[in-house]
C-alpha cells in the first residue's frame, strides 16, 4: 500500500467548494484508488460550522449527539458521546484549525462519500475507486489518536473471515477486518494532526481492496454497526447512564 498526503490552501468555512478543491488538489487519479478526505474539510466546504460566539459548546454537544454523557465526569472536561453510530468526544466537534468557528462532522458522511466518488469516477474515467471521509480518536489505554471511518464509497468496507479456517485449521466464529478502519488510520497518520495542511491522500496498490462500484447498501452499513448490548464492551457501554441528545432522531444507543 501507498499513502499520499496531498497539500491544499488553508479552508475557510464556504469559501469553496469540495469539488473545485479536488480539481485543484487532484491532478491525476489511477484506477483502484482511494481517496481519503479529512471530516473538517468535508464540512467547512458544506459549511457545517457554527460561530464559537453562536453557541455555548455543552449545548452544541447535546445538539449534536445521540447518546451523551455529562463533561462533568471527565479529567479533561469532554463529552462522551455517540454520533453517527460511532462512540466519539464530544460529538466530533472540533475547534483546531477553525478560525473562531466549531466544526462539526459533516450532515450526512454517507452522502458526501458517494458524491465524491460519482465525481472522482467520471472525471477521471474510473471504474474502481474509492473514498473514505476520516477523523480520528483515541483507543482507551492507549494514548495518542488514530484514523477512523465515518463513511466510505466504491469499496467493501469488511473482510468477512467468519467460517474461514486459520493456519491450523481452526474456524474463525466472529473474526471480521474493518479494511475501511485500516485505511482510514493508515491515511490519518500520513496526513498529521497539525498543522500540516494536507488533509487529502491517496492510497494506491491495494490488492486486499474489494472494489465496488455500487453504493453501500443497508445490508452492508447495517454490519458495519453493532448494537450496544452485542457489543464486545458492553458491559462498559451499559454501566453508564446515558443522556439524550438532541440528535437521536434515529436512536443509536
Amino acid at each position: 500500500m501507498i499513502v499520499t498526503a496531498l497539500g491544499t490552501p488553508r479552508i475557510e468555512p464556504n469559501a469553496t467548494s469540495l469539488t473545485a478543491l479536488l480539481d485543484s488538489t487532484l491532478s491525476e487519479l489511477a484506477e483502484g484508488s482511494i481517496v481519503a478526505i479529512t471530516s473538517k474539510i468535508v464540512s467547512l466546504c458544506e459549511g457545517s460550522v457554527v460561530p464559537e460566539d453562536a453557541i455555548d459548546k455543552d449545548q452544541l454537544v447535546v445538539r449534536e449527539s445521540t447518546r451523551y454523557l455529562p463533561a462533568s465526569l471527565s479529567k479533561y472536561g469532554h463529552h462522551f458521546s455517540i454520533a453517527n453510530h460511532t462512540l466519539i468526544a464530544s460529538a466530533g466537534i472540533d475547534e483546531s484549525n477553525g478560525g473562531h468557528y466549531y466544526i462539526l462532522w459533516p450532515r450526512d458522511p454517507l452522502a458526501s462519500a458517494l458524491s465524491v466518488r460519482q465525481y472522482l469516477a467520471g472525471r477521471f474515467g474510473l471504474e474502481n475507486v474509492g473514498v473514505i471521509i476520516t477523523d480520528s480518536t483515541c483507543q482507551p489505554l492507549r494514548r495518542g489518536t488514530s484514523g477512523i471511518a465515518l463513511a466510505h464509497s466504491g469499496f467493501c468496507a469488511l473482510r468477512d473471515y467468519v467460517g474461514q479456517p486459520d493456519l491450523f485449521g481452526r474456524p474463525f466464529k466472529v473474526t471480521y477486518a474493518n479494511v475501511a478502519g485500516g485505511l482510514a488510520a493508515a491515511a490519518v497518520v500520513a496526513m498529521g494532526e497539525g498543522s500540516e495542511q494536507t488533509p487529502l491522500a491517496v492510497l494506491s496498490d491495494l490488492p486486499f481492496v474489494d472494489f465496488n462500484a455500487a453504493s453501500p447498501d443497508k445490508t452492508e452499513l447495517a454490519q458495519l454497526q453493532i448494537p450496544p448490548a452485542e457489543d464486545l464492551f458492553a458491559p462498559f457501554l451499559q454501566s453508564v447512564e446515558w443522556q439524550t441528545g438532541a440528535g437521536a432522531a434515529t436512536p443509536d444507543a
